[in-house]
């Protein structure tokens, strides 16, 4: 297949593709456009249901995103027309990371973006906004606006710097091609996102019912005193577990009698009383310790930066604290020779393990890795044992982690060190329990990682996919025919 490339600001470019500025694809007049200033919007017309405003911290990976959003009222949104979204825009972060964006999909459309965002909102009879979309998405280009934005300290970019940025597009029909395999790919990765939340809320309420609310615990307790015979009691467990009705429960006897037999022997080792300790009232029979004692904390560590022997062409991952707010860890921010291992205080630490930001703005986040890796001072590992598997250690710090960093002073600090994890409680259950909530845990979790490896896989493809596809150096109709086959 033979092609011609342009250079252009951007690297390389199919020389087949038409140039023009952005502005000249744009809608007239609000093509690009700032969001409302400050004086316009203020934090007392926040209201808790609403219109949700996307500000920078929504824009994730050409997607929207939807934690912690501002909203205001129908009032307000009136008032604010002018900055209301449409399916097929695209939101730009005005100030700071001056590279973010996300496409606005259908669900979205009728929000509002913030002062701290521009809004790009394109004719289609000249470009079709996912393909506009993902072409932002170019390393060339995020590397060329940043380096036209202006302000040292805090990068931003204006309208004017936006409007004029050179596009490069093939015809309509391949542009919407090409914006279409590549969705395909994130609407994919975001579906896998969607089934790991369910999944984690799943475990998770299992987790809370059975540790720290301890609803069997307390089911039994209530049947006990409504006067209920041992199989009422155990009856009454099985509900709290399952969510079952007693009807359900009929039916899954009749219909499911082994299921129904491991349900009524997990409901058997609940205990039917609670008792005292330092965590507050917990079951009968459960121990209480530190985490300290019962399970190994590993503090990280940065071999020096300096030494480049500990740097280049090293094979053993390394993470940074910043990696602990991404929900599952399965790739390394970098990689040290075992030279670096062996002369700094940084330690492996095993898959599985549970990893928690001791200090700066990360304090306080908590995640799971899924890959050997070392990690830098900034981290603690907690590593399982093989009586309390990670499954359990990860809810259960997730669960108490502000506890753990008030418990060492009573209040909120900047900081907290291995020494206060390893001081803080931990809740030891009856181990057939344990084993019980491992049996559905664990596949949960499996799950999970398989998952994240996999939208690793999708997102590594559609990150070589697109350069190519707009060099020509892949063909359209190619990638198609390979995505049938």
């Amino acid at each position: 297949m033979s092609f011609e490339i342009q250079t252009t600001e951007y690297g390389k470019i199919s020389a087949s593709f038409s140039q023009a500025s952005l502005a000249k694809l744009c809608v007239e007049k609000i093509g690009v456009q700032t969001g409302p200033f400050g004086s316009q919007l203020h934090n007392e017309d926040y209201v808790d249901i609403g219109t949700p405003i996307i500000t920078v911290e929504h824009l994730g990976e050409n997607r929207i995103t939807y934690q912690n959003m501002p909203c205001v009222s129908d009032e307000d949104k009136a008032r604010l027309s002018k900055y209301c979204l449409q399916e097929g825009d695209i939101v730009f972060s005005r100030v700071g990371s001056v590279d973010r964006r996300a496409l606005v999909r259908q669900e979205e459309d009728g929000w509002l973006f913030s002062g701290r965002c521009l809004r790009v909102r394109v004719d289609t009879a000249k470009i079709d906004p996912v393909y506009l979309s993902y072409f932002f998405g170019l390393e060339g280009f995020k590397n060329y606006i940043k380096s036209i934005a202006v302000g040292a300290t805090m990068p931003s970019i204006n309208t004017k710097i936006l409007s004029d940025v050179p596009i490069y597009f093939p015809e309509l029909e391949n542009q919407k091609k090409i914006g279409k395999i590549l969705q395909e790919l994130d609407d994919k990765i975001e579906l896998n996102r969607q089934i790991n939340k369910t999944l984690e809320a799943i475990a998770q309420a299992i987790f809370k019912s059975w540790f720290v609310d301890f609803e069997p615990v307390k089911a039994k307790i209530a049947a006990i005193e409504a006067g209920e015979d041992d199989e009422g009691v155990t009856r009454a467990a099985m509900r709290a577990i399952s969510g079952k009705t007693d009807d359900e429960l009929d039916k899954m006897q009749a219909e499911q009698p082994e299921h129904y037999g491991q349900l009524k022997t997990t409901a058997e080792l609940f205990p039917a009383a609670m008792q005292d300790s330092e965590l507050g009232e917990v079951p009968v029979g459960w121990g209480f310790s530190k985490i300290g004692r019962e399970l190994k904390t590993v503090l990280g560590g940065t071999p020096s930066t300096t030494n480049k022997s500990y740097w280049k062409n090293g094979m053993i991952a390394w993470i940074n604290s910043g990696k602990i707010n991404e929900f599952r860890i399965t790739e390394p921010t970098a990689y040290i020779t075992e030279e670096a291992v062996n002369n700094s205080a940084t330690k492996l630490l095993p898959k599985g393990t549970t990893v928690l930001a001791i200090t700066g703005a990360t304090l306080g986040q908590v995640s799971r890795i899924e890959i050997d890796t070392c990690a830098n001072q900034s981290v603690v590992g907690v590593i399982e044992s093989e009586s309390i598997p990670s499954e359990y250690i990860y809810f259960w710090i997730k669960h108490n982690i502000f506890n753990i960093i008030s418990w060492q002073s009573g209040g909120a600090q900047q900081h907290i060190n291995k020494n206060n994890i390893n001081n803080s409680p931990l809740l030891i259950p009856d181990s057939r329990i344990l084993n019980s909530y491992l049996k559905i845990a664990k596949p949960i979790f499996d799950k999970v990682a398989s998952n994240c490896f996999e939208n690793l896989d999708l997102s590594q493809i559609r990150d070589y996919l697109l350069p190519k596809l707009l060099s020509g150096e892949l063909s359209v109709d190619a990638v198609e025919l390979a995505e049938e086959n």
